[in-house]
C-alpha cells in the first residue's frame, strides 16, 4: 500500500514536472514575435489605393500571419506627407525611410522605365484588372522588370491599376481635339507625349497640385480619371469633361525596402506576397465599380460630360508619334529588350480582344 502510495507521489511528480517544462517550452520557443513595419504613400488616406492598402493588404497579411500565431505585424500607417510626399516615396524606401510603400511609377520613368508600358500604348484597354494581371504575368516572364528595382535597393511585389482611363477635364468647354489646340495641359510622365501634334501643352505636375494650378489659371485642363476629378475636386474648377477614353495605366507599385526583406521571416514574406496579389486585384475591382459612380457623381456636383467620337479618338491616337516605339527603342539603347516586350504586351493584349485602335508595335 505504501509502495503504490510513493509510486503514485513520483507519478504525480513527474507529470507535474512535464507539464511545468512544455509550458516554459511553449512560452519560449513558440512565442508570437511582433515585427514592426512602417508602409508610406505621400498621397493621403482618401486616395483609393491607400483606402484599398487597409482594405485588403493590411487584413490579408494579418489573417495569413494569424494560422501559425508565429509572427504579428505591428503596422505603422504614414500617409499624406508624414514621411514623405507623393514623388518622395521611391527615394524614401531606397533609404528605408519606410519599409514597404506605395510608388507613384510614372514619376520615376528614368529609374524604372519598365512601368511606362501602358504610359506608351493609349487607346488600347480601359481594363484595369487585366491591365494589372498582364503586366504581373510580364513581370514573371520578363526578369529586367525586377532588376531595376533591386538597384534601387527594393523588391517589387505587385502593380497597380488605379484608373479606369484618363479623360481631359477643362474650365471651358471644349468638345472636339480641334479644342485642344493652344491649351496648357497638367499631366504627368509620358502621358503628356499624347498631346503632341494636337497643338496643346503639357505642364508636369502631381495630382494633388492639380486642382490649384487650374484655380489660378497656370492650366486650362488636366487629363486624370473621374473619380480623382471628383475626390481631388477638380470638378469644381475644371467641370467640363471630354471623354475621350484614353485607356487605363498601371501607375503605381507595391515595394518594400531589400534590407527590410532580407530580414524578414520567410512566413511573413509569403504572407506579403500573397497579400499584394489580393490587394492588386481587390483594388482593380473596386476602381471598376466606382468608376461608374464616379462618373454620375461628376455630373451631380456639376460636371458636364461629353464623349469624343469615335472617330475623333481613332484621328487622336493616330496622328500621335508612336510613343510605344520611341520608348522601345530608349529601352534598347539601355540594354532592355523593348521591343520583345512591347510586342509581347500588345500580343497579349490582341489575344484578350482589347478595343485597340492602334497597334503600337506593328508600325
Amino acid at each position: 500500500m505504501l509502495a503504490n502510495k510513493l509510486n503514485l507521489g513520483r507519478t504525480t511528480g513527474l507529470a507535474a514536472a512535464v507539464a511545468l517544462t512544455l509550458t516554459v517550452f511553449s512560452g519560449s520557443a513558440f512565442a508570437q514575435k511582433e515585427i514592426k513595419l512602417t508602409a508610406i504613400d505621400g498621397y493621403p488616406a482618401k486616395a483609393l489605393w491607400v483606402k484599398t492598402f487597409v482594405k485588403y493588404f493590411v487584413p490579408a497579411v494579418d489573417k495569413a500571419l494569424a494560422k501559425t500565431g508565429n509572427y504579428k505585424i505591428k503596422w505603422n500607417l504614414a500617409w499624406g506627407g508624414q514621411i514623405v510626399k507623393p514623388k518622395g516615396v521611391f527615394k524614401g524606401l531606397q533609404k528605408g525611410l519606410g519599409d514597404h510603400g506605395i510608388v507613384t511609377t510614372v514619376f520615376h520613368a528614368d529609374k524604372v522605365p519598365l512601368h511606362g508600358l501602358a504610359f506608351a500604348t493609349p487607346f488600347v484597354s480601359t481594363d484595369p484588372g487585366l491591365l494589372a494581371r498582364t503586366f504581373d504575368d510580364m513581370v514573371a516572364t520578363h526578369p529586367d522588370f525586377k532588376k531595376s528595382w533591386k538597384k534601387y535597393n527594393q523588391v517589387y511585389l505587385t502593380n497597380l491599376a488605379v484608373l479606369d482611363s484618363y479623360n481631359m477635364f477643362f474650365k471651358n468647354p471644349v468638345t472636339s481635339l480641334a479644342g485642344l489646340k493652344g491649351k496648357k495641359i497638367a499631366a504627368a510622365g509620358l502621358n503628356m507625349r499624347y498631346l503632341k501634334n494636337t497643338g496643346a501643352k503639357g505642364v508636369g505636375g502631381s495630382l494633388v497640385g492639380y486642382y490649384n494650378k487650374l484655380k489660378t489659371g497656370v492650366v486650362d485642363g488636366a487629363m486624370v480619371w473621374a473619380e480623382a476629378a471628383v475626390i481631388f475636386k477638380i470638378v469644381e474648377v475644371a467641370p467640363h469633361m471630354m471623354r475621350a477614353s484614353l485607356g487605363t495605366v498601371n501607375s503605381k507599385a507595391i515595394t518594400v525596402n531589400a534590407k527590410t526583406w532580407k530580414k524578414l521571416p520567410n512566413e511573413v514574406k509569403q504572407a506579403l506576397q500573397a497579400a499584394a496579389i489580393i490587394y492588386r486585384d481587390g483594388t482593380s475591382k473596386d476602381v471598376e465599380s466606382r468608376s461608374k459612380v464616379m462618373y454620375k457623381k461628376f455630373a451631380e456636383k456639376g460636371g458636364k460630360i461629353t464623349p469624343l467620337s469615335q472617330a475623333q479618338r481613332e484621328a487622336w491616337a493616330n496622328s500621335m508619334p508612336n510613343v510605344a516605339k520611341d520608348w522601345a527603342a530608349s529601352l534598347e539603347k539601355k540594354g532592355i529588350a523593348g521591343k520583345k516586350i512591347l510586342a509581347d504586351y500588345m500580343g497579349r493584349m490582341r489575344a484578350a480582344k482589347q478595343p485597340i485602335i492602334r497597334q503600337w508595335d506593328k508600325e
